[in-house]
């Protein structure tokens, strides 16, 4: 398939106008064509004009992303730079200059700075449930769809709290502690099964419903507590206040997402909620807890052991010495560094989900799956020649029929045509026949209400 890559944006003058083709398989692969005279842009062998050559999109992914989505962009002739580590905000902004395609995980942050310094960004894609690293509203003011897989490591997170409360519940952690230490003290008081015990599960979406099954399965009972009404799955039951779940449960499981709504929405107070002797866990975001407050109620024994996988702060690599806690030295709390989803398994279907959207985005125009931007999804008809416009505008009364002049004007026929918005954003794929899409683009760059044209064929 050719390419589009390198956007226009209205009212930024070190952009310039792109017609970039996308192709059918029976189509000449694309080299781009913006505004160089005809002498200078690259023919195929028969002298057909190509659009952007695949090899020369730039595409960076940091944080060690699955070997899988690196090579499904390889595969499709992307110029793929792989790197193991996160970005500093200064390393970003000029790593981002030229570049048409972002990956990162959870670590790098991607700021309003860092997306001003881009001047090609196609899209960001984030290969991770969260996308709060993002600054999702910024951009999609500049018309750069976001994509995460919000699913793929459902199994791994939900596996990773159901083997925790056994640990809790069975003090691995002291006694893994203490047989390092060569000390051997085999000792019942303190453990419990987890049969018959309640789990209380905070927040019953994708990830929450998934240890209600596990759960289950073992023996507990679960309650649940979510903001909206949800359908529980098995025998589990949704209470009406978060008071109520943190005063039945003997194990308390975080899956909340991170919002102004959730933060430190655990401390003292509900800290003094729960059962005595109760346990508790994250694994969902690391500000959502206040670390000092669970530290106090594990001292002093009111909480009986906790198991925490993310942190309000956490570095920004890997290495000794950079972690910093109230909860290290706490007795019976299990820590781990943020690995809820790091399976093999797990990052291998986060590969391959956001790869494939990356792809459909570059090669089609599709935002289906894109978490700050209209999602449209129009299937390429193979039977008849078009050019696709991509058109990113603002979401106003009239700029529709502004847009539709435009096809009219130039009498272009237009074969198909799907428009979704999403709060100020809209946009429109128009798939038009290819004599009148140069026309058209160049009508669609002088409205003050469109904020992006590409032309794809």
């Amino acid at each position: 398939l050719a390419q589009a890559f390198c956007p226009f944006r209205l009212n930024v003058p070190r952009w310039s106008s792109t017609v970039v083709p996308f192709g059918l398989s029976n189509f000449q692969s694309a080299t781009m064509v913006s505004g160089e005279p005809a002498a200078k842009k690259q023919r195929t062998d028969e002298g057909s004009p190509r659009s952007f050559p695949k090899s020369k999109i730039k595409v960076l992914l940091l944080e060690g992303v699955s070997q899988k989505g690196i090579q499904m962009l390889r595969d499709d002739g992307f110029q793929v730079e792989a790197l193991k580590t996160a970005l500093t905000e200064a390393e970003l902004i000029e790593k981002v200059k030229d570049l048409h395609i972002l990956g990162i995980r959870s670590k790098t942050q991607v700021t309003r700075k860092v997306l001003e310094a881009s001047n090609r960004l196609l899209a960001i894609s984030c290969f991770c449930i969260g996308t709060d690293q993002v600054d999702l509203n910024y951009a999609q003011e500049l018309g750069i769809p976001v994509f995460n897989a919000p699913f793929a490591n459902t199994r791994s997170v939900a596996e990773l709290i159901i083997g925790n409360i056994v640990g809790l519940s069975r003090r691995i952690g002291e006694c893994t502690m203490q047989m390092h230490r060569g000390a051997w003290f085999k000792q019942a008081v303190g453990c419990y099964e987890i049969r018959g015990k309640t789990l209380g599960v905070v927040g019953y979406g994708h990830i929450g419903a998934q240890v209600s099954v596990l759960a289950e399965s073992m023996g507990m009972h679960v309650i649940y507590y979510d903001t909206i009404p949800k359908l529980p799955m098995g025998n589990a039951s949704q209470v009406a206040t978060l008071d109520d779940l943190l005063a039945q449960s003997d194990f308390v499981s975080l899956h909340v997402p991170k919002l102004a709504s959730t933060k430190n929405m655990i401390g003292k107070e509900q800290f003094a909620k729960m059962k005595k002797g109760a346990f508790f866990l994250n694994a969902s975001r690391g500000n959502v807890v206040v670390i000092p407050d669970l530290a106090a109620a594990l001292k002093s024994g009111h909480i009986r052991g906790a198991y925490v996988d993310v942190f309000p702060v956490e570095p920004g690599k890997n290495g000794e010495n950079l972690f910093e806690s109230e909860l290290r030295g706490c007795e019976n709390v299990l820590m781990t560094p943020h690995v809820g989803g790091s399976t093999e398994e797990a990052q291998a279907k986060i590969g391959e989900e956001v790869a494939a959207a990356l792809l459909k985005c570059v090669n089609e125009g599709s935002t289906h799956g894109a978490v700050n931007f209209p999602e449209v999804d129009m299937k390429m008809d193979s039977n008849i020649e078009t050019h696709r416009v991509l058109i990113t505008h603002y979401n106003k009364p009239g700029v529709m029929s502004a847009i539709n002049s435009c096809f009219y004007e130039v009498k272009a026929n237009v074969c198909q045509q799907f428009l979704s918005t999403k709060g100020s954003i809209g946009y429109v794929v128009v798939d038009t026949d290819v004599r009148t899409s140069t026309s058209v683009k160049e009508k669609l760059e002088k409205f003050e209400n469109v904020v992006k044209v590409r032309v794809l064929y």
